[in-house]
């Protein structure tokens, strides 16, 4: 009787690879659920604080009737007009030049081991105005009547705003009333002026301070005909975004600067998206570099496993299938290790204290195993070389695929290698004694 033929081994070290993915499936679904957890904590600090931001304008929203001139005749076929007026439209301008100066803070905000980071802006918005005559609506000056004009500000949350910004225009300051007076809605704030005659062609220039609090993302919709930004900050892990990079830009360890400028003539973009946006994001997302960790898990259990079958046949050495499973399950526990301990100390130090606790595990149970402390040792090294390329893996998305493909192919070639000249009809027929 044949004890532990080739085949049937090889059979039953793939049968506990893929058993293997149970625990490797039930580790990514907490990483996800984790995952959501921290995101209902930010969810949950931003209802309290505010949410990511998005400032447009300002513009100058004037509101105005149109005379409207009814024609009828009677029965005896008189015409008579009849004048009446339309209902209250209005007329949005935006600034001809608008230039923001401003610099970002960011904090951050902890609910037990979750945190959330919120930014906080210190900006100063400057431009002009120039109204034109008859606001542009190509109507008879006679037919236009003015009913209100106001100067407005978007934000997508009011409740950000850190101070009581007075609007200086054409010398004379005033006060911001909260709300949105145009009839395109949302969240803002805006200061009443006088009537502008519609025969007129007025220019307005102004400058208010605007402090703005809001969780990871600053957006800013490039209003006026030419849009100049400049920002600063501190966090030296910024993502720009939206429809205009910036035109210049220098980030280092610490901080940032850049610069957009965005004329109409690059405005082709008339949707929501059309924004500069700048994300204030987490240098080192654990959950993600965690997730992408596991995808690996495969690989490890499958290069392990390999090692051990070649000790086996280039050895003739027994190793029962139920060590396999423990040694893959002490692969498996390695990513579980790292994402408990990474939401309480740094992602680096939670994956070197778990690559170590693992190499020591894993080393200790195959001196017993192997019966030989040097080729124990050979594993462990060969195991810790694994957990240090994965790291670097996870540092370099750019080069995952090239890294996993060259150590497939290393493994094979080691494998062809070392079994080129082996029987392997002789090895799969050659009975073993109990």
């Amino acid at each position: 009787m044949l004890r532990n033929p080739l085949f049937s081994k090889i059979l039953m070290v793939c049968f506990l690879a893929v058993l293997l993915l149970i625990p490797l499936g039930m580790i990514q679904s907490k990483i996800s659920e984790r995952q959501m957890l921290q995101t209902q904590v930010q969810q949950d600090i931003a209802r309290s604080a505010s949410g990511p931001q998005t400032i447009s304008g300002p513009y100058l929203v004037i509101k105005y009737r149109l005379h409207q001139r009814e024609t009828t005749k009677d029965s005896n076929g008189v015409e008579k007009t009849t004048l009446s007026e339309s209902d209250i439209q209005e007329a949005v301008i935006a600034p001809h030049a608008l230039k923001i100066d401003g610099n970002a803070e960011v904090e951050i905000r902890s609910r037990g081991i979750y945190q959330a980071r919120l930014f906080n802006l210190h900006s100063t918005l400057a431009g002009d105005f120039v109204v034109p005559v008859g606001y542009g609506i190509n109507k008879p000056l006679a037919d236009i009547i003015p009913v209100s004009a106001a100067f407005v500000l978007k934000v997508s949350d009011s409740r950000g705003i850190r101070n009581a910004p007075k609007l200086t225009l054409n010398g004379s300051q005033f006060d911001f009333a909260p709300g949105n007076v145009s009839a395109a809605g949302g969240n803002g704030i805006h200061v009443p002026l006088s009537v502008i005659d519609a025969a007129t062609s007025p220019e307005f220039k102004f400058n208010f301070p605007f402090e703005l609090q809001g969780m990871t993302t600053l957006a800013v919709t490039p209003a006026g005909n030419t849009t100049e930004m400049s920002l600063k900050s501190t966090w030296p892990h910024p993502s720009f975004g939206g429809s205009y990079l910036p035109r210049s830009r220098v980030v280092d360890d610490k901080g940032f600067t850049a610069q957009w400028l965005v004329t109409n003539l690059a405005r082709n973009n008339t949707g929501a998206e059309d924004i500069f946006s700048i994300d204030f994001i987490d240098p080192v997302n654990i959950y993600l570099l965690s997730e992408r960790a596991v995808k690996y898990g495969v690989l490890f259990i499958i290069l392990v496993f390999t090692s051990f079958f070649m000790f086996e046949v280039l050895r003739s050495l027994r190793i029962h299938p139920m060590q396999y499973l423990l040694v893959g399950l002490a692969m498996a526990m390695f990513f579980l290790l790292v994402i408990s301990l990474s939401e309480h100390m740094s992602f680096l130090i939670a994956y070197a204290v778990s690559g170590a606790a693992c190499v020591a595990l894993i080393g200790s149970y195959l001196a017993g195993l192997l019966k030989s402390r040097k080729p124990a040792l050979a594993f462990s090294g060969c195991i810790a070389l694994l957990y240090a390329v994965l790291y670097g893996v996870l540092q370099s998305e750019d080069n995952a695929l090239l890294m996993g493909t060259l150590i497939l192919f290393a493994t094979l070639t080691a494998v062809m290698l070392l079994t080129r000249r082996m029987d392997w009809y002789g090895l799969s027929t050659t009975p073993t004694a109990d």
